[in-house]
């Protein structure tokens, strides 16, 4: 760990949460809060709450709640005081005037995981673009230069103040970053399209419930896992065999979080391609965790938002050896009588999951019969690498039979082969 890490994860953070009227009670609950300021690398040192009709448009909690949170925070010798909601730029600002010290709101603090995670060119992309268009509104709360006119040798012009010149700037990186991951995008559609008939699969789910252990363990693996939230920023893709020589493209992605702030899954989208284009969705759930129904609510609402809500999916219940007893599981199974009941750890279940998706594959099949003639070494070779073969033998005249499953696209191409 270096210093500038070291200085960073000994910062000692006050949580605030305002429970509004119609909220769910994960939504009061500042567990959450208090793992994504642990990940953040903070120090949670206390927490407090409020309960009010609606938020106050000055600084979301009221006068003497603010002046409560000084206080608590003095004594608790807080460095930083975390909101469990979206604040204003006049809330933020008006806030640290009467906290007397830095205040972050939930999409702050979550882009800062997201960018302590980003590893690929793209990641880092992304973050920067949710980073710079967060920061936009809130130019003249984060920067300290704010009245200074310009004027020197180079710079003189109309007068235009310091700010407006940061205001081009960023929007001009922001339309740079669009383009760049506009181009991505583009490219990783191309990707999937160019994996023709291929069956893909792509894990979705809340932040931290298995996803990547569960790659990893019925693939070859190679994902990223650690009990952090957000470990995955980028598309994980690999073989699955499904047994058989049926195999299928298996790909983890990002974890999706309750109050997932919209410029986020902007910027993400193109992570997210593949769930976009997947032919079925594993919706793995955290089958240990207390607020479960209201994280797989969550996920639902994202996966609508990103308009993948009508996919197939098949519900994973994951981590089922950590439940306490039989009956919580059987509870469990009793309110979402379709998931399957699995543990990524210990590889219970898996076989059962591996039986599901290999019949949403053979769905998509045809079974046809080919007698191949001896110097056809194209459909030969078609045959072996885009169906899956059944039954085959060699016949007396030297001309090979197969029996295979093809989707029904491959079966046209294998058709215009034989002759």
């Amino acid at each position: 760990m270096d210093r500038k890490e070291a200085r960073f994860r000994a910062e000692r953070a006050l949580l605030v949460g305002v429970e509004l009227a119609g909220m769910t009670e994960l939504d009061s609950d500042l567990s959450e809060l208090e793992s994504l300021a642990e990940s953040a690398g903070a120090i949670v040192v206390g927490s407090c709450s409020q309960r009010r009709r609606m938020p106050s448009p000055s600084m979301f909690v009221g006068t003497g709640k603010a002046e409560e949170i000084k206080e608590l925070a003095d004594e608790l010798e807080a460095d930083v005081v975390i909101f469990d909601d979206d604040l204003s730029p006049a809330q933020l600002r008006n806030l640290e005037k009467v906290s007397d010290r830095r205040v972050l709101d939930r999409s702050e603090l979550i882009m800062d995981i997201f960018a302590s995670r980003a590893r690929t060119s793209q990641a880092k992309l992304q973050v920067e673009l949710a980073q710079l268009e967060y920061a936009l509104p809130r130019l003249r709360r984060m920067w300290s230069h704010l009245s200074r006119i310009e004027g020197g040798i180079g710079t003189r012009g109309p007068g235009e103040k310091q700010l407006e010149t940061d205001r081009r700037l960023i929007q001009s990186r922001i339309t740079e970053l669009k383009d760049r991951l506009m181009k991505i995008r583009r490219r990783r559609e191309r990707q999937v399209e160019s994996r023709g008939n291929a069956f893909t699969v792509s894990l979705v789910g809340y932040t931290n419930v298995g996803k990547s252990t569960l790659l990893n363990r019925v693939t070859e693996g190679g994902a990223v896992v650690a009990d952090r939230l957000f470990m995955t920023l980028d598309t994980c893709s690999r073989e699955w065999d499904l047994g058989d020589g049926l195999k299928t493209i298996l790909s983890d992605t990002v974890g999706f979080i309750r109050k997932l702030p919209h410029h986020l899954i902007s910027s993400f989208h193109a992570t997210l391609e593949e769930a976009r284009h997947a032919d079925l969705l594993l919706h793995v759930i955290d089958a240990s965790h207390p607020n479960l129904t209201e994280q797989v609510e969550a996920v639902d609402r994202v996966m609508k938002d990103l308009g993948v809500g009508d996919r197939p999916c098949i519900q994973v219940l994951n981590k089922v050896d950590q439940l306490p007893d039989g009956e919580h599981l059987d509870d469990l199974l009793t309110r979402y009588p379709e998931t399957i009941p699995v543990s990524a750890q210990t590889g219970k279940g898996l076989g059962e999951l591996k039986e599901a998706v290999r019949s949403r594959v053979l769905e998509r099949y045809v079974q046809a019969e080919f007698l191949v003639e001896p110097g056809n070494g194209k459909l030969f070779s078609f045959l072996h690498n885009r169906g899956v073969i059944t039954a085959s033998s060699t016949e007396e005249d030297g001309k090979a039979f197969f029996r295979v499953m093809l989707s029904p696209a491959d079966l046209a191409a294998a058709n215009r082969l034989v002759g």
